[in-house]
């Protein structure tokens, strides 16, 4: 079972974190147990025939990740029984096994020629499974070699070979194969898609172990995403699966992803324990490249919480290790981690020494990504060493690759250098350009929002357009009716009678018509207007301006961190917000997550609140469909008006039930209750939420066929504080 890995950025964008992503074909468990009893079968079996030429090729395929030198003796005498007995099965299982000891040398080229041979030999004797194993091997070599591109077209005919002899198992490793190359190119729907298919195949055929792989592959895709809490869900599916099987390797590539996850969130205290634990299952398996990679990420962790002696401490033993397995995709990222550790120390020399080591093997082995982060680094050393002509240099260099890998976020901060490096040198114009692109870089969320902004508003100028449209037709035809009656008075009495008659037949059929078509205009424009009502009462002004003041609050206190991470959230919940809008129906899952996010933005500066959403078990939430923007404004309700002059033990309950055929989500507050409320407020002032909902509800329940509705009750009829609010929900069920 091959590996492939890639790094996440966070704020500090040198620091690397790996994200474990799973082949199918070949980790295998209890290895040293297999190897040694395999060993013991060799030394009884003497004979120079197949099978041993068969177990020679099964130690060197289990041991050529680990001990280069064993694999490589196993192999050539396997190379010469099969040469000396003809035995062009065995002598191609050799040269594969050679291609993968190779690759795993970074030494890609003499690797992918080896396939090449073990593949010619296969045809030859037209061992179909031969073949597709040695697809699949020149597709990793390919994607390791950073040629992703035609790394999919090798594992496109790797699947095609296995459809064929209708391995389905082996169809399924492909798919996630390709799926881990689309990851590479940044094609993350399409990653996604062939994650969902090889979960399909590896489901109808109750593979437990296939399962668990795609389950924390699409949980990863969901981490570059930036869907969390989903991306925790599917690691910790997996993770269970696992715990059942036994299966310690996978139990700690989730738990590594566990770290990554937690780590990007910015809760690097809880992140750090779960990736301890991975090391541990990984020391005890003996798996040297798993726990360099490992070790990579703790020492990247305490980077993050700015403890560069714990930091140093892991990355310099995952350097020794992976110089040991000479790994040099690795010891590229290393290097650059602990050019990080000394960049941040300000300990600008040693610094320079690990980037410039860094340079040499990622040049060498062409990591562009982790040569991006050298560059990247290169320029800040130099730039805090006031050489700016070098600092511009790598600048320069980094913002091309950046741009390559559509990299916003770093090309962001390559920016806002290179402001920095140009003003040093005077150059104004080339900061002042710079600074341009910082901005429009740092905007291009809100620029996205603005322009389907303008995308609705042309959508009703054109609405518009029809309607005085219909107007001014309907003005001539009014004239042009009255000048025909004119016309009539001059004929006979009989034919002005019968074309009056038919022209008040053609009126009033054309009214009926026009009736319609206008009562259904006015339809659409009132559950528009409705729309427009219910996302303004969700968003309204006075949020958007207290979200934006407390930013502008942080940015000031120079707390970086704390507003990256609110800004991410704001911008996450105004997206979701628009979205949801645009749509009749969305997932319940999407909707909750919207609830979710605002929640999170409320309570980030005020922990004073404390809210839970629970959902009963018969409430199978990937399938419900509701429509959107229904629950937030009575929880913003509770938040703006439940708790005055109540400081303390806030609590906001939301719990959804499926009683009877029908959804029903309740909104506890323990505030001052609504007959307080309504005893201080003016009573002709009603609850703008409840009213919109109310109207938007009665539509609703006529558009599902179903019941819809809304409930406002005081909880001191039940000798409890606060207030409930019961929304029935229209629903659909998604059966696919």
């Amino acid at each position: 079972m091959h590996l492939l890995f890639s790094y996440m950025k966070n704020i500090n964008l040198s620091v690397i974190i790996f994200v474990f992503f799973l082949f199918f074909q070949a980790i295998s468990f209890s290895q040293n147990t297999k190897i040694d009893s395999l060993k013991i079968e060799l030394q009884n079996h003497k004979e120079k025939d197949t099978t041993r030429v068969n177990l020679l090729n099964e130690i060197a395929f289990l041991t050529y990740k680990n001990d280069l030198d064993t694999t490589i003796n196993y192999v050539k005498e396997s190379e010469a029984i099969s040469e000396l007995m003809g035995f062009k099965k065995g002598k191609a299982r050799a040269l594969y096994i050679k291609g993968l000891a190779q690759s795993e040398e970074s030494d890609f080229d003499r690797g992918f020629e080896f396939m090449e041979k073990a593949l010619q030999l296969y045809k030859t004797i037209n061992y179909k499974a031969g073949i597709s194993e040695c697809y699949d091997g020149m597709g990793l070599i390919l994607n390791n070699k950073g040629e992703t591109k035609e790394a999919i077209t090798y594992y496109l005919k790797s699947a095609r070979v296995n459809e064929a002899i209708g391995n389905k198992e082996g169809v399924a490793a492909d798919y996630i194969s390709i799926g881990v190359a689309y990851y590479e190119i940044g094609d993350y729907n399409e990653a996604l898609n062939q994650y969902k298919k090889a979960l399909q195949i590896n489901k109808e055929i109750n593979n437990d172990e296939g399962i668990a792989r795609c389950l924390i592959n699409i949980g990863n895709i969901h981490i570059v995403k930036g869907n969390f809490p989903l991306a925790i869900e599917y690691q910790h599916k997996s993770l269970e699966i696992n715990e059942k099987r036994k299966d310690t390797t996978l139990i700690s590539f989730s738990l590594n992803n566990l770290g990554v996850i937690y780590n990007s969130l910015g809760n690097h205290e809880k992140a750090i324990p779960f990736v301890k634990q991975a090391l541990e299952i990984q020391k005890k398996s003996g798996d040297k490249k798993r726990i360099a990679e490992t070790l990579n990420n703790l020492g990247a962790l305490y980077i993050n919480i700015k403890n560069y002696e714990e930091a140093h401490k892991y990355l310099k033993e995952a350097l020794h290790l992976c110089q040991d397995i000479n790994n040099k995709f690795i010891e590229g990222n290393t290097l650059n981690n602990i050019g990080s550790v000394f960049l941040y120390k300000k300990n600008y020399y040693n610094s320079l020494e690990y980037y410039e080591k860094a340079s040499i093997i990622n040049l060498n082995i062409g990591n562009k990504r982790a040569l991006l982060t050298t560059y990247f680094g290169l320029a800040r050393v130099y730039a805090n060493l006031k050489k700016n002509a070098e600092a511009l240099t790598y600048a320069l260099k980094s913002k091309r690759l950046s741009q390559d890998f559509k990299l916003v976020e770093m090309e962001r901060h390559i920016h806002e250098l290179l402001v920095k490096i140009y003003k040093s040198n005077r150059n104004y114009k080339k900061a002042l350009e710079n600074h341009e692109q910082y901005k429009i870089l740092s905007d291009s969320i809100f620029n996205k929002t603005n322009l389907e902004k303008i995308a609705q508003l042309e959508a009703e100028y054109k609405y518009r357009q029809a309607l005085d449209s219909a107007n001014i037709r309907e003005l001539k035809l009014t004239k042009t009716v009255a000048a025909t009656s004119q016309d009539l008075e001059k004929t006979q009495r009989n034919y002005l009678w019968a074309i009056i008659g038919v022209l008040l037949l053609s009126i009033l059929l054309g009214a009926i018509v026009f009736y319609q078509k206008l009562k259904n205009a006015k339809s659409k424009t009132q559950n528009a207007i409705m729309e427009q009502k219910l996302l303004r009462s969700q968003m309204t002004p006075h949020f958007i301006f207290n979200s934006l003041s407390v930013l502008q609050g942080m940015i000031l206190n120079k707390e970086e961190k704390k507003s990256v991470h609110y800004l991410s959230k704001f911008s996450k919940l105004l997206r979701i917000t628009l979205e949801n809008s645009r749509d009749k129906t969305v997932l319940l899952s999407q909707e909750l997550t919207a609830v979710q996010d605002y929640l999170a933005l409320q309570t980030l500066e005020n922990d004073a609140y404390k809210c839970t959403i629970l959902v009963e078990d018969s409430i199978d939430v990937p399938t419900f469909e509701i429509p959107p923007m229904l629950i937030q404004p009575f929880v913003e309700n509770a938040i703006e008006h439940a708790f005055v002059n109540q400081s303390e033990d806030k609590k906001i309950d939301i719990r959804l039930m499926y009683k009877n055929k029908k959804l029903i989500c309740n909104i506890a507050d323990n505030g001052v209750g609504i007959n307080s409320k309504r005893e201080t407020n003016n009573k002709n002032k009603n609850s703008l939420a409840t009213t919109i909902t109310s109207e938007r509800l009665k539509v609703l329940s006529k558009d599902f066929n179903m019941e819809g509705s809304v409930t406002i009750e005081d909880r001191e009829k039940h000798n409890e504080q606060g207030t409930l609010v019961t929304l029935v929900i229209p629903y659909k069920i998604n059966v696919e």
